[in-house]
């Protein structure tokens, strides 16, 4: 066992994290830590790396591990050039090179500290250090980044570079445990399959927080935290999912059971009370309040067993009886509502987008050569890519072009051709910035303002409360102290908020969490106008279909 984790409560004000969470990971065991948005997942890593001891509970570390994790903020590192942030959080760097570096000054003839810097040179030889210059320029060249941006500050960096140099530098510790938040998020395919070879190879633990779907297949254990609490499931993607659906329809027959045995408890004693009033022997009086106060009892006792989460994939529920899938309808946890007009048998029609042999790019260097596609009313169409290959610039001419808005990058041939006056919902890889200073409450209303639709206190609710956000106590939340998942909800809203006859998606699934995937596979699989759509998710890519379109640098 490297850590053991027994969280007796972990809150944050009245909100309840955690209430009696335990768990352990095993040496060289490769474990998916899932749960809905919310729940808790960023914050156990900074419980197990102790930057959050704000709880009751203990977290045991086996003597000797190293846990190495990744960063999701680097503030005070924007200074440092990429190899000496690497180098600085490499176990041991930091110390063994002040030794060798520090000692011939001072150490003379001293026999203790001429033992210290032998010691320290051979150290810094097994770790394998003198050779970590060479070592990361080829992980720089696996994830195919440019090798020039090692010496580059990382302040510099995008943050898509920023979440690869954080896994080159896990990858490259060699620790016991490594603990990543979100790896393939911002990953092109490429990238993608190289930490997905290295995942499947590592010597160490790796406790790693995703949603992605392609990296849960290949776990040999998943965490989910549900309900304040820890849920082991042995195996992969699918396992979890026969398990899931095994204990949830279980838990949902019980908990059906209990709400139905409320029911009729009431019932008995409304019977008994009536039976009591009509009554004049005191003996059956005092029976009757004796029944009717039994049954409220009963009625008390049942109800303080808190509704659990109930979630089963929507295949998997499929395949339950009639009497099981009434059932879960009923108790089911609720999910976010997306509500998109639908496809109709004439959807098919007007060509809304169409790109004529387009090259498009920056300075005297154009991105790409030669793309053209069309893009017709209920259309899908996929575009594939490198980071860098110019996904994103096309996505950006085309809503230049449908708004009349300076093009950002310099068109070398060919043109982008939107028909007058259409409506475009894009989802980016990131929330907007002008957002994050606002309340939850004032950036819907901005929304909706942006895309002149009637703003009312009724209409903020129902679009908050449409998306799992608590209509009274979040709508004074900062967007900018949201979660990943609670901001791709806020872009979701925005996308849809006036019924576009066009959708682009960029990466959506990236923050989401399993249910809310699942929901927006659904709505866009009906979704009457056109997709264009970038995902690295193969199987939300899988549901989508459509065209392909593969844009090479």
């Amino acid at each position: 066992m490297l850590i053991s984790v027994k969280i007796a409560e972990k809150s944050f004000g009245p909100k309840v994290l955690y209430n009696d969470l335990a768990f352990e990971i095993q040496e060289g065991e490769k474990v998916g830590l899932i749960g809905r948005n919310g729940t808790g997942k960023s914050t156990l890593l900074h419980l197990i790396t102790g930057q959050d001891t704000d709880f009751h509970g203990e977290v045991n570390i086996k003597r000797g591990t190293v846990v190495i994790s990744s960063r999701q903020e680097h503030h005070g590192h924007e200074a440092k050039t990429v190899l000496e942030y690497i180098q600085g959080d490499l176990p041991e760097y930091a110390h063994l090179t002040h030794i060798i570096d520090t000692y011939p000054e001072t150490m003379g003839s001293n026999h203790r500290k001429l033992q210290t810097f032998s010691d320290a040179l051979e150290r810094f030889g097994q770790l394998g250090y003198y050779q970590i210059e060479d070592e990361i320029k080829q992980a720089f060249e696996s994830y195919q980044i440019d090798p020039n941006k090692l010496h580059k500050s990382i302040g510099s960096l995008s943050g898509g570079e920023k979440r690869m140099i954080e896994l080159i530098k896990v990858q490259r510790s060699r620790g016991d445990i490594a603990l990543i938040d979100e790896p393939t998020n911002h990953m092109d395919y490429v990238a993608k399959a190289e930490f997905i070879k290295w995942f499947k190879g590592a010597q160490e633990a790796v406790l790693v927080i995703t949603h992605d779907r392609d990296l849960l297949n290949i776990v040999d254990r998943i965490i989910e935290i549900r309900d304040g609490k820890c849920f082991s499931f042995r195996g992969n993607y699918r396992a979890y999912l026969k398990t899931n659906t095994s204990q949830i329809t279980n838990q949902v027959n019980e908990y059906d059971l209990s709400q139905r045995r409320i029911a009729n408890l009431e019932q008995d004693a409304v019977r008994f009370r009536r039976l009591k009033e009509r009554s004049r022997d005191p003996g059956t009086i005092r029976r009757f309040k004796s029944q009717e106060l039994k049954a409220k009892d009963q009625i008390e006792e049942l109800r303080k067993t808190v509704k659990p989460t109930f979630w089963i994939d929507q295949e998997s529920a499929s395949t339950m009886n009639d009497k099981l899938t009434a059932a879960y309808d009923k108790h089911k946890t609720k999910n976010i509502k997306i509500s998109t007009r639908k496809k109709s048998a004439e959807s098919r029609g007007r060509l809304l987008i169409k790109a004529n042999k387009l090259s498009l790019g920056y300075d005297n260097t154009p991105l790409f050569e030669g793309i053209s596609f069309g893009v017709y009313e209920g259309e899908r169409l996929r575009l594939h890519g490198r980071n860098g290959a110019g996904k994103s610039t096309i996505v950006q001419a085309i809503m230049a072009k449908a708004y009349d808005e300076p093009l950002a990058s310099k068109c070398f041939a060919g043109d982008i051709e939107v028909e007058k006056e259409i409506k475009i919902g894009l989802y980016e890889q990131e929330i907007n910035p002008r957002y994050l200073p606002m309340t939850l409450n004032e950036a819907i209303e901005q929304i909706l303002e942006d895309k002149k639709l009637p703003i009312s206190q009724q209409r903020v609710k129902q679009l908050l409360s449409d998306y799992l956000f608590n209509p009274i106590s979040d709508g004074q939340m900062l967007v900018e102290h949201l979660s990943g998942g609670q901001k791709a909800r806020v872009q979701l809203i925005s996308m849809l908020a006036d019924d576009p006859q066009v959708l682009i998606l960029d990466e959506p699934t990236n923050h989401l969490d399993l249910p809310s995937i699942e929901e927006l596979e659904d709505s866009m699989k009906d979704y009457h106008g056109a997709i264009i759509y970038i995902s690295h998710d193969s199987l939300f890519a899988e549901k989508m279909g459509g065209e392909t379109i593969t844009i090479n640098k």
